[in-house]
């Protein structure tokens, strides 16, 4: 879906922000930048639709080249969604909705059937909030509006700069967990910024590590914890790896067993004390798997409970540290 060839940026006193990036983003794939400050991630984001230009190398989006594109038509396709959430503010919320929409010579019903669906998709009633103005809304609320915003002329890709970096840590969660789900339903190809760890490693489909603007490994969170390539990774990724190794009391995480939980084959349930190693390899080929104790099955577990628990984990550790 997005290609890198050899993407280079250079500024005027010849420092790269990026250097010799070959990366491929797939389609349909929540694909994470992360890296510490000046590691190229955000002008990486930035260059996917041209605010920042190329100093050398192609970016591809559909085999076609970015360059190739009218940067209207370009940009129309492939939604923004920033830290700082700039929503206007003499606008409604609807208003702010349709700006894209209105741009593209959308019809009146259509753009308010559209934002009456958008508004719906993130929990926010539209007969409540379509006519209200962001200062009237929550951090947390005004970041749900930033995002459906993005997804309002319904582009193929979103771009996402650290949107949730500014919230307190129960509602970033919260959207954390309201993108996941929303991702579910639209399956958009994104490109996420961000510099936290244990954020990555809860969204990402795929993760690539950056430092001084060059890609140090790209993989799954499995293949981060399991298979750093280096040092650098081993260091950034924290406690991963520790963990990576240790048991879990899978009957504290589990998703308790109930009617609603169908289980084909009992036999091939894990035991309550597994090893998260032992975990991830039966997680890479199937979707949930009982948790036995005791000869009963006492609940499920499945990659989103595992890669949170990872996720608290590495965040415990960190801030014991400081």
């Amino acid at each position: 879906m997005i290609r890198f060839e050899d993407v280079a940026k250079q500024y005027q006193d010849d420092t790269f922000a990026v250097k010799s990036l070959n990366l491929e983003v797939k389609k349909g794939e929540f694909f994470v930048l992360i890296g510490p400050s000046g590691s190229g991630k955000t002008t990486t984001l930035k260059m996917i639709n041209r605010l920042i230009p190329l100093t050398d190398g192609t970016i591809y989006i559909a085999d076609k080249r970015i360059s190739d594109y009218d940067i209207n038509e370009l940009r129309w396709n492939i939604g923004y969604v920033l830290q700082q959430i700039a929503l206007f503010p003499h606008m409604t919320i609807e208003e702010n909705i349709a700006v894209v929409p209105e741009l593209i010579k959308w019809d009146k019903e259509r753009i308010k059937n559209r934002v009456t669906e958008l508004l719906d998709m993130v929990g926010l009633d539209p007969s409540i909030y379509r006519k209200r103005k962001p200062k009237e809304l929550s951090g947390g609320e005004q970041q749900r509006i930033g995002v459906i915003r993005a997804l309002a002329a319904d582009p193929e890709i979103i771009l996402m700069d650290e949107p949730f970096s500014a919230l307190d840590p129960i509602t970033r969660e919260k959207l954390q967990d309201d993108i996941l789900a929303l991702q579910r339903k639209i399956n958009k190809t994104i490109v996420f910024v961000t510099h936290d760890m244990k954020e990555a490693l809860k969204l990402g489909d795929r993760i690539c590590v950056m430092k001084n603007g060059k890609m140090e490994q790209v993989g799954t969170p499995e293949e981060l914890l399991d298979q750093p390539a280096n040092d650098f990774i081993l260091n950034f990724v924290g406690e991963g790896k520790k963990l990576h190794n240790e048991r879990v009391k899978l009957e504290k995480i589990a998703k308790p067993y109930g009617d609603d939980i169908k289980i084909e084959n009992l036999a091939d349930s894990i035991p309550e004390t597994a090893t998260i190693k032992s975990i991830l390899e039966r997680l890479a080929t199937e979707e949930q798997l009982p948790v036995e104790k005791n000869g009963e099955i006492i609940g499920v577990i499945n990659r989103e409970i595992l890669i949170q628990y990872l996720s608290d984990q590495l965040n415990e550790r960190g801030q014991a540290h400081e």
